[in-house]
């Protein structure tokens, strides 16, 4: 009983049992450097607030610097019995200045105190995935820039659509990879404001200066609610919701490396070194990491759904149920945050096979749509330039033609609107740079796409001083 700091109520020892199924230390260690840094900067407002004496802070401050050092040259010893990784500095303090470090608490709770340590430590992690998303943009845009002019075939429904370039297609992920920064960027406002002041739910009655310890911190905001700040967690379930949707926009792309390194689609090929083998077909070469990144995306996503379950019954303020979003958090943060960095890595070694693209892009009839823009523009109604166009791809899979395979006396059987330019206007480099409209697959607008987005990620290098 003697070691737990809140033990005065209590008659009995905590069941050992009970111990070990509340104790959070376990994973919650990791937060000691966020730990440490808002204990200094509650210390020091104490001080200036006349709360604390300056031979008093300055104990305290040297002595939760020596505990860090501890932690980080190995020597510090977590016990479960002192539940958490505050309660665990709190006393190895005690034990090292004496009773002052029995005042750090002044004025302060385990409440207000987690919800300062998980917003530092998330708006470091989230600083952290903004660098993490700048790399694998820049691999993108690289890969792009190579094939600014490499025609593919596009799809819907996994169907041969429309003819693209690889570019075009790879800049799409670009797009999306783009506003997941700035859902996180939006994110970091939130997260960024500082808590500790709340206590347990309802202030102090300390004279203390919050925005004195906002400033220690760097936060530019403080929270405007005791209640609302101590049992809040909704910056944790939108971080793990862009999280979330960071690793759908990997899944997508993972999906689309396996099949695109399939025999049947033969596309890319994946470095070796982000490739395993079989333990029985010695032949095989299996696209292992997209298959894992796919696979982890759920795991994000149970992250997510951990904690919207966990807090839609709550009521206000603190409940120990809210211990719960950590190992979630932390474990969706390496799994995401590792997905990232190894498929920046991986996009950087791809190697398309050009002539395998433009092979399979005149394959399936995919230039149909401009067969029938070219009747609309012979003023022809649409729904009849499709009907008509229609009616030739029926007729060339009865024939087992290809489209360009046609006579122009065959085409002027379905309209007399048919000339001899039809066949440059279906010709799929035709099709590919025609398509000039904003945003469009033209190499042109492409490679200006690729122009803006380059600048965008060095506008992002100076920010992030990479």
């Amino acid at each position: 009983m003697a070691n737990k700091l809140w033990s005065g109520r209590f008659k009995q020892s905590t069941n050992r049992l009970v111990e070990d199924f509340s104790a959070s230390i376990d994973f919650d260690w990791r937060l000691y450097k966020e730990d440490i840094m808002g204990s200094i900067a509650h210390c020091k407002m104490l001080g200036q607030c006349g709360i604390l004496s300056e031979e008093e802070v300055e104990k305290i401050v040297d002595g939760l610097i020596e505990i860090q050092r501890e932690i980080e040259r190995g020597e510090f010893e977590f016990d479960r019995a002192l539940e958490d990784i505050h309660m665990a500095i709190e006393q190895r303090l005690i034990e090292k200045i004496g009773d002052i470090g029995g005042k750090l608490h002044t004025a302060r709770s385990r409440n207000d105190q987690i919800a300062l340590d998980l917003r530092l430590y998330l708006r470091n992690t989230i600083n952290s995935f903004l660098k993490l998303l700048h790399s694998l943009k820049t691999s993108i845009v690289d890969l792009a820039e190579q094939h600014s002019e490499t025609v593919m075939p596009g799809f819907t429904h996994l169907q041969h659509a429309q003819p693209v370039v690889l570019g075009h297609h790879l800049m799409a992920y670009y797009e999306m990879f783009r506003r997941d920064t700035a859902r996180l960027k939006d994110c970091l406002k939130r997260t960024n404001v500082m808590p500790l002041g709340s206590a347990a739910l309802a202030g102090t009655t300390f004279p203390v200066d919050r925005k004195i310890t906002a400033d220690y911190l760097e936060f530019p905001e403080i929270s405007r609610n005791s209640i609302d700040a101590v049992s809040d967690r909704d910056f944790v379930i939108e971080f793990l919701s862009a999280v979330s949707l960071i690793m759908l926009h990997l899944s997508r792309l993972s999906e689309e490396l396996v099949l695109w390194s399939t025999t049947e689609f033969n596309f890319v090929t994946i470095s070796d070194a982000f490739c395993t083998g079989s333990s029985i077909m010695p032949q095989k070469k299996n696209p292992d990491v997209p298959e894992l990144i796919r696979g982890k995306t759920g795991r994000v996503y149970g992250a997510l759904m951990s904690l919207l379950t966990m807090m839609k019954g709550l009521p206000l303020a603190y409940n120990r149920d809210l211990q719960e979003d950590k190992e979630p958090l932390f474990d969706a943060i390496d799994t995401a945050g590792t997905c990232v960095e190894i498929m920046a890595r991986l996009l950087s070694e791809l190697v398309f096979d050009k002539e395998r693209l433009r092979e399979m892009a005149g394959e399936g009839f995919i230039t149909a749509t401009d067969l029938a823009d070219y009747l609309v523009r012979k003023n022809i109604p649409f729904r009849r330039a499709h009907h008509i166009t229609g009616e030739i791809v029926r007729y060339c899979i009865e024939k087992n033609r290809k489209l360009e395979e046609l006579e122009l006396n065959e085409l002027r059987e379905f309209s007399g609107a048919f000339s001899e330019d039809i066949f440059e206007f279906i010709a799929v480099e035709s099709s590919v740079s025609k398509r000039e409209s904003f945003g469009g697959t033209a190499p042109e607008l492409v490679k200006k796409a690729i122009e803006v987005a380059k600048t965008e990620l060095e506008d992002e290098k100076n920010q992030f001083n990479l």
